[in-house]
C-alpha cells in the first residue's frame, strides 16, 4: 500500500519520504533507526555528572527567570527539585515554555547536564507532564531528509505500526524460527523501532538481520545454480599433457596451487559453465594457475582471454604468459589502448580467424569490435576493479566460455560468498617456499630523517624504493603531506642527485604507464605515489616501501601496498610512518608488524574498522541491505549461509508450501535480477 495513506503523511510528506526511498507502508516499517537515545533510566539530581544525557523526575520549585545577555538571545531558567537536590532547567530563545509550567508541576525531563558555578543545569531539556512519550523510554533516531523532523517520523511510524503492523507477513518458516529462537515478525518490527529495553532491541535486530541475510544468500545460491543449469558450457577433455607442462616448470607448485588447479580442471571437464573465483594473497602464485587453465583450453582447441585493470599489469601478464609458452606453438597477443590502429586491426583480424590462442589486455578486450573465433576461457584479474557488468560482457564474447576470476584482495570467505555469491571459491592459502618475509616497522615522524638515510643506502646498493602518500594534492583540513608536495620536497632536497618519479590517480593512463614503465626498467630510484600502485607491476628490484600517514589507510590496503615489495631475491622492508597516537592506530600497526597473512589481516581490518571503507558493494551488483551490515554481522551471516545451504539441499526450487513466503522475499529483493533466479 502506498505511503500517502498512513495517518500523518498525505501527498506533501509522501514526497519527502520518497527521498528516503520510502514508497510503501512496508518500506516505512523496514526503515530502521540509525541510532537510539536511551531516556528510559531515571536518576536523581544528586547523580548528575557533567556532560551526560540524563532523565529525571522533578517538581517545579520556583518562578521562571529570564535574562537577555545580548540581542537575539534570551536565556530562560526554571528551578526544579527532587528528594536529593536542586537544579535549573535552561532553554535558549524558548520564552514560551515559561507559560507551560507552574510551581508544583511534576514533570519528566531529559537533557544534557552542565555544571556552572556549582549549579546543576539541564540544557534545552525535553519535558512532559503526563504519559511517557518523549522521556522514560528508548527513543529512535532516524536518518532524515529536509523539512522532516525526528518527532514527525516517530509519529508517522507509530501510526503505521498501529494500523498496519498486523498485516506483516511472517516470511520465515515456523520450523526455522523455533529452531533458532527468533522473534515473530510483528514483534521484531515493533522492537526495532520502539524497543522496550536493550535485550528486546538485540533480539529484534538479530531476527531481522538473519531474515535479510538468509534471503540474500538464498538468492545468490539460486542465481549460481541457474547459471550452472542453463549455461551448458564447454565440456573440455582431460588433457594429460598438463602434467608434463607442470613438471617442466622452473619451480614446484605448492599444495594449495595443485588443489586449486584440480578444482578448476574438474570444473572445465563438466558440461556446465565454470564460474570460479581464485582468491590468493599477494605472491601466492595465481597467475600460474591461469596459465595452466589456458594451456588446457589451447590443447582442447579453444582460445583464452585475460583482462587486467591497467595497461602495465596487462603488459606484465603478457610477458609472463609468453615466457611460459615460448616452447609451445601458442600465439599470445596484447591488446591495449596505446597500440597503433594498424596493430589493433591486425590483432582483431587474427583473433577472428583463430590465429591468436591467448589474448591479454585491458577493458579494450570487451569492446564491441573484439570477436573471437572460439573462446573457451575468460579470465579477469583483480576482479574488484571491474564491475559485474564488465565480467558479464566478457563472458558474452563466446558461447558460455568458462569464467575464472582472480583477486589478490584477501577477504574473509564468509564475506566472499556474498560479494562473489554467483561464483565458486578457490583459495590459495600458502605462499611458495623461499620467499623472504618483508620486515615491517611502524615508526613515528620523529625518525623520518633516519628512514630516508636508510632508503638512500639501499638505493646506492642498487635497489629502488616506493614512497606512498594518502593524498594527491595539499589539503586545507588535513595535516597530511600530499604526493605532489612530498615529491617537490624529496626530489629537490632529500633525494637530490637521484632519479625521482611521481605517480597518482589523476594522471592520464598513458602518463601513468610511462612513469611506471620507467620505474620497472630501473630508470627511477624512487617512486612517490598514491595508492594507484596497490595493484600493479612486478618490480623485483624494488625492496623498500615507505608509507606516510599509514593510519589513514585500511589494514587490507596497507597489506596490498606492502605486497609491491618482496618480489625479488633481496631482503625487503615496509616502513609505516604513523601520524596518530591513538590506541586503535597503534593496534592496527602492530597487526601488520606481526602478520603477513592477508586473510588474518582482512578479518582484523573488519573487526577494527567495522563498516564503511573496506570496499563498496555497489559494483558487485548486490541488492541494497536495509538492516544488516555485511561487516559487523559476520556471525549472523555465517549462520544464514549454513541455513541457506540446508534449505536448498532439502528444497532446491523452494516449491514447498512452508518456503512460499521466503521464495517471495527473494523475488522482491532480487527484482532487478529476477531472470537469473533458478525457479523462473
Amino acid at each position: 500500500m502506498t505511503i500517502q495513506y498512513v495517518k500523518g503523511v498525505g501527498p506533501k510528506r509522501a514526497k519527502q519520504l520518497k527521498r528516503l526511498n520510502i514508497h510503501t507502508v512496508e518500506d516505512l516499517l523496514y526503515f530502521v533507526p540509525r541510532e537510539y537515545e536511551d531516556r528510559s533510566k531515571f536518576k536523581d539530581i544528586s547523580q548528575c555528572a557533567e556532560g551526560e544525557q540524563i532523565s529525571l523526575n522533578v517538581e517545579i520549585s520556583g518562578y521562571p527567570s529570564k535574562i537577555k545577555p545580548r540581542r537575539n538571545l534570551t536565556i530562560l531558567k526554571i528551578p526544579v527539585r527532587d528528594h536529593s537536590g536542586h537544579a535549573q532547567l535552561v532553554w535558549f530563545n524558548q520564552d514560551y515554555i515559561a507559560n507551560k509550567l507552574t510551581i508544583g508541576d511534576r514533570i519528566a525531563v531529559h537533557g544534557k547536564v552542565n555544571i556552572f558555578n556549582n549549579e546543576i543545569q539541564i540544557m534545552n531539556p525535553v519535558f512532559e507532564k503526563g504519559d511517557h512519550e518523549k522521556v522514560g523510554k528508548i527513543i529512535p533516531i532516524y536518518p532524515l531528509t529536509e523539512k522532516l523532523t525526528n518527532n514527525e517520523m516517530i509519529r508517522i511510524m507509530t501510526n503505521a505500526i498501529r494500523d498496519y503492523g498486523h498485516s506483516l507477513k511472517e516470511r520465515l518458516p515456523n520450523y526455522l524460527r523455533e529452531e533458532l529462537d527468533l522473534m515473530p515478525i510483528r514483534e521484531s518490527i515493533i522492537n526495532i523501532h520502539f524497543p522496550k529495553d536493550r535485550k528486546q532491541y538485540f533480539e529484534a535486530r538479530r531476527r531481522l538481520v538473519f531474515e535479510e541475510l538468509l534471503t540474500l544468500q538464498l538468492g545468490l545460491f539460486l542465481i549460481r545454480n541457474r547459471t550452472k543449469e542453463i549455461n551448458q558450457g564447454i565440456q573440455f577433455p582431460h588433457i594429460s599433457e598438463v602434467d608434463g607442462f607442470i613438471e617442466g616448470l622452473p619451480f614446484k607448485l605448492t599444495n594449495a596451487q595443485r588443489r586449486v588447479y584440480k578444482e578448476i580442471e574438474m570444473d572445465m571437464e563438466k558440461d556446465a559453465q565454470m564460474n570460479r573465483l581464485i582468491q590468493g594473497d599477494v605472491g601466492s602464485g595465481k597467475t600460474i594457475i591461469a596459465i595452466l587453465a589456458m594451456f588446457k583450453a589451447w590443447k582442447s582447441g579453444y582460445q583464452s582471454v585475460m583482462m587486467a585493470p591497467t595497461e602495465i599489469l596487462a603488459q606484465q601478464h603478457y610477458d609472463s604468459i609468453s615466457s611460459f609458452y615460448k616452447e609451445y606453438d601458442i600465439r599470445c597477443e596484447l591488446l591495449v589502448g596505446s597500440l597503433s590502429n594498424k596493430k589493433k586491426e591486425e590483432i582483431l583480424d587474427d583473433l577472428r580467424t583463430g590465429k591468436i590462442n591467448v589474448l591479454v589486455g585491458t577493458h579494450a578486450v570487451i569492446q564491441d569490435k573484439v570477436e573471437f573465433n572460439k573462446l573457451g576461457l575468460a579470465i579477469t584479474d583483480e576482479q574488484h576493479r571491474f564491475g559485474v557488468k564488465q565480467r558479464a560482457v566478457l563472458s558474452q564474447k563466446g558461447e558460455s566460455p568458462d569464467i575464472l576470476v582472480m583477486t589478490a584482495t584477501p577477504i574473509p570467505r564468509t564475506l566472499a560468498l556474498i560479494l562473489y555469491g554467483d561464483l565458486d571459491i578457490s583459495i590459495i592459502d600458502e605462499l611458495p617456499p623461499g620467499r623472504k618475509e618483508i620486515e615491517t616497522y611502524a615508526v613515528g615522524f620523529n625518525i623520518v630523517d633516519r628512514i630516508h638515510n636508510f632508503v638512500k643506502k639501499q638505493i646506492l646498493e642498487g635497489r629502488q624504493a616506493y614512497i606512498v602518500c594518502p593524498l594527491i594534492e595539499e589539503s586545507d583540513t588535513l595535516k597530511v603531506k600530499s604526493a605532489e608536495e612530498l615529491y617537490i620536497i624529496l626530489k629537490n632536497e632529500v633525494y637530490k642527485g637521484f632519479n625521482v618519479g611521481l605517480l597518482h590517480g589523476r594522471m592520464k593512463p598513458g602518463e601513468k604507464d610511462y612513469v611506471m614503465g620507467k620505474f620497472a626498467n630501473g630508470e627511477l630510484d624512487v617512486l612517490i605515489s598514491t595508492t594507484v600502485i596497490e595493484v600493479g607491476v612486478n618490480v623485483p628490484n624494488a625492496n623498500i616501501m615507505v608509507i606516510y600517514n599509514a593510519e589513514r589507510f585500511g589494514l587490507a590496503q596497507l597489506h596490498q601496498l606492502r605486497g609491491r615489495v618482496g618480489r625479488g631475491e633481496y631482503q625487503s622492508y615496509c616502513i609505516l610512518i604513523n601520524g596518530s597516537n591513538s590506541k586503535i592506530s597503534r593496534e592496527r600497526m602492530r597487526i601488520l608488524q606481526k602478520s603477513t597473512d592477508g586473510f588474518y589481516i582482512s578479518e582484523k581490518d573488519l573487526e577494527l574498522r567495522g563498516p564503511g571503507e573496506f570496499f563498496g558493494t555497489k559494483q558487485h551488483g548486490l541488492p541494497d541491505l536495509k538492516i544488516a551490515n555485511l561487516f559487523t554481522d559476520m556471525e549472523i551471516l555465517r549462520l544464514a549461509q549454513k541455513k541457506a545451504k540446508e534449505i536448498l539441499e532439502e528444497d532446491v526450487y523452494l516449491v514447498d508450501e512452508k518456503h512460499s513466503f521466503l521464495r517471495q522475499s527473494i523475488i522482491d529483493l532480487f527484482k532487478d535480477r529476477i531472470k537469473d533466479l533458478i525457479f523462473n
